[in-house]
């Protein structure tokens, strides 16, 4: 058992708990990885997928909409063609902060990205997928062996949405674990390896091409003329897509909710990258804390939502959760916190889909 756990478990019994004789907690390391049950999970959708496989070459690649089986829920990925792009924020850039460089040039390769973060009613199928099923007289091929294997949600403890809306909102207040097991669940469903972006991946889909401190140019003023953010908002997220799409047709990029990234986060910024390979950059991690978020939400003010702009997660997110140990599905003071998925186009090994499905070994 991990320390974390330990420690909770010695606060229940200093709170009056009964402990049965002869049992003495040890700290020690938890286990890393997939578990061999759920690799072997993994291998199947791996084979899948590669049966699945349509398109292989970058110069072929749409833009497509694909449609959950057994349900009239569909969403649309955007093809992004691979290049390099300079990630990170000049120094003289209005309302930089130090862990957005040194900029560095970096190569991506192609991928697809959601047209629109993703909404409450694709996410819903993965939470709720039995009584989702009897909502949506679903059809006989809603079920599949292979998604239904996939670890879901437990029942949240209040409503997640906050009143804010559902139909055509985007889905919020997921851990990263929830949001890459929803990834795992989506790949099943599809038959298409979907992932969270990765931060190189989600600035250069930001970007669309452009070197300015957002999108549409340097003067946060205007921002209330793409994005939703703490000025027009009202105080809550808005349905997805009621903005202006950046060059590459992708809407919301700043503002409306934030966006996990798979990324952990590390206030040196780029420096790991100047003398690093900078093909396709991840920065994996073992710990929890912190991780990184992109793109600013409904909550915050232009500063923060920049191309560049970085966020750190936070434990203080769950500090509503009265849970013990706190849930490794929830973010309940997140309300600000969404995803969007990533599709590269070159499929990798099953090893490699299964650090980024696993990427805490289950445990948040």
């Amino acid at each position: 058992m991990a320390k974390d756990k330990s420690d909770i478990l010695r606060f229940w019994i200093d709170q009056g708990a009964q402990w049965p004789d002869g049992i003495t907690l040890v700290p020690r390391k938890a286990e890393t990885g997939p578990s061999g049950a759920n690799m072997e999970l993994v291998n199947a959708m791996h084979q899948r997928i590669l049966e699945k496989a349509d398109v292989t070459d970058a110069s072929k690649m749409t833009d497509y909409t694909e449609t959950l089986a057994g349900t009239s829920v569909t969403f649309d990925m955007v093809a992004i063609q691979g290049g390099v792009f300079k990630m990170g924020s000049p120094e003289s850039e209005s309302g930089r902060r130090e862990d957005e460089g040194p900029q560095v040039d970096i190569t991506l390769s192609p991928f697809w990205i959601g047209k629109h973060e993703v909404t409450w009613n694709e996410y819903e199928l993965f939470m709720y997928p039995e009584e989702m099923a009897r909502l949506l007289n679903a059809g006989d091929d809603y079920h599949d062996p292979l998604a239904d294997a996939v670890s879901k949600p437990t029942k949240p403890y209040v409503e997640m949405s906050f009143g804010m809306g559902k139909d055509g909102y985007p889905a919020i207040s997921m851990t990263q674990h929830a949001a890459s097991k929803y990834c795992q669940w989506l790949s099943a469903k599809t038959g298409h390896f979907y992932r969270l972006p990765t931060e190189a991946e989600w600035e250069y889909a930001c970007r669309a091409g452009t070197t300015t401190a957002f999108w549409f140019g340097d003067d946060g003023e205007k921002i209330g003329d793409y994005e939703w953010y703490a000025d027009n908002a009202d105080f809550k997220y808005q349905k997805v897509g009621t903005k202006k799409p950046n060059p590459w047709g992708l809407y919301d990029m700043h503002g409306n909710v934030a966006e996990w990234v798979i990324d952990a986060y590390d206030a040196a910024g780029y420096q790991s990258l100047e003398n690093g390979d900078r093909a396709n950059p991840f920065r994996f991690s073992d710990k929890l804390y912190p991780r990184t978020v992109r793109g600013g939400s409904w909550d915050d003010y232009p500063e923060a939502m920049r191309s560049a702009a970085r966020r750190a997660s936070d434990a203080q997110w769950k500090m509503q959760d009265p849970q013990l140990p706190k849930s490794i599905w929830y973010l309940t003071d997140a309300q600000f916190l969404g995803i969007r998925v990533v599709r590269p186009l070159e499929t990798p090994s099953a090893e490699t889909i299964a650090r980024y499905w696993n990427n805490l070994n289950e445990r948040d």
